[in-house]
């Protein structure tokens, strides 16, 4: 949870600092790393799992509605809030507000997958781990692209989680499991994509250009398991990878660098870095909660 925020808060940055160098010099200098709506919604989930000890749609979406009107400006996109209202004026569900959004397909963005490390840690050795991520999923995100991106990215954590970093890494063990625990065309034929990417030592120009790094969930959360890949024995490696590629900076560095310190663990992420996280202590707590109530 702490790699998936810093990810997230340092991103966020690179929208303005787009070179390595630029990127270095203010992280050298910023006093806090403040995080986005990405990991204010993983608290939020990882809030409602260790309340609940596990998903609860209607509680997972009022922590979410409570949490947003609490700190509206942490760069929510236009659906979450226009959900919650929804909820508050007519007293529908959560999922039925999340399926009248775009034309009533519902979203096919990230914003599932940018959260999902909470779940990911909680359900890790479950085998309903799709289903509980989809619960997870749907009180924003109906859209069977949105969820299937979510649940894929909850696998990779959660196999990273059972990887000795010390040995070799199971790659196509690792993508394997991932294009048969996909349920969509679209995230299958992106996750087949990575998989020749990384086989053929393509660079993330040539990544960026056939995965795409767009809010879409097929193409960022895609791109995200090839900067952890690509760099899988260095979290710092990984987080520049996945943010200084354009795209949806942010929410990329949230999802990579959430299988990076899954595999690598905390050590692996510099202090530098961890003492300027912003909540830090909070979030490390939430970690520890959804751990005690796992064993």
């Amino acid at each position: 949870m702490i790699g998936s925020a810093l990810g997230d808060a340092i991103g966020e940055l690179a929208f303005l600092n787009p070179e390595k160098g630029l990127l270095e010099d203010i992280l050298s200098e910023i006093p806090e790393l403040c995080y986005t709506v990405d990991t204010a919604m993983a608290i939020g989930l990882a809030e409602a799992i260790s309340q609940s000890a596990g998903i609860d749609e209607r509680f997972l979406g009022d922590t979410f509605a409570a949490n947003y009107f609490r700190e509206p400006w942490r760069g929510y996109a236009a659906g979450p809030p226009a959900i919650f209202s929804a909820v508050k004026k007519e007293g529908t569900t959560y999922s039925d507000a999340a399926a009248r959004m775009f034309k009533g397909m519902g979203s096919f963005g990230n914003g599932a997958a940018m959260r999902i490390t909470p779940a990911a840690l909680f359900f890790y050795d479950s085998e309903e781990l799709y289903e509980q991520v989809s619960a997870a999923s749907r009180v924003t995100h109906v859209h069977p692209v949105g969820v299937d991106g979510a649940a894929v990215l909850a696998l990779a954590i959660s196999s990273a989680l059972r990887f000795e970093s010390t040995e070799e890494f199971p790659f196509h063990d690792f993508m394997g499991s991932l294009i048969d625990f996909a349920r969509t065309a679209e995230i299958r034929k992106k996750l087949e994509q990575v998989h020749d990417l990384f086989v053929s030592s393509a660079g993330p120009e040539r990544a960026k250009g056939l995965l795409g790094s767009s809010v879409a969930v097929q193409e960022s959360m895609p791109f995200a398991l090839y900067s952890f890949l690509s760099h899988r024995d260095s979290y710092e490696d990984c987080l520049f990878c996945a943010v200084l590629n354009g795209g949806d900076r942010d929410t990329i560095g949230a999802m990579a660098c959430a299988v990076s310190g899954a595999y690598l663990g905390i050590e692996a992420i510099p202090w530098k870095w961890k003492e300027k996280l912003e909540n830090r202590s909070y979030i490390e707590h939430l970690a520890f909660v959804l751990e005690d109530i796992i064993y």
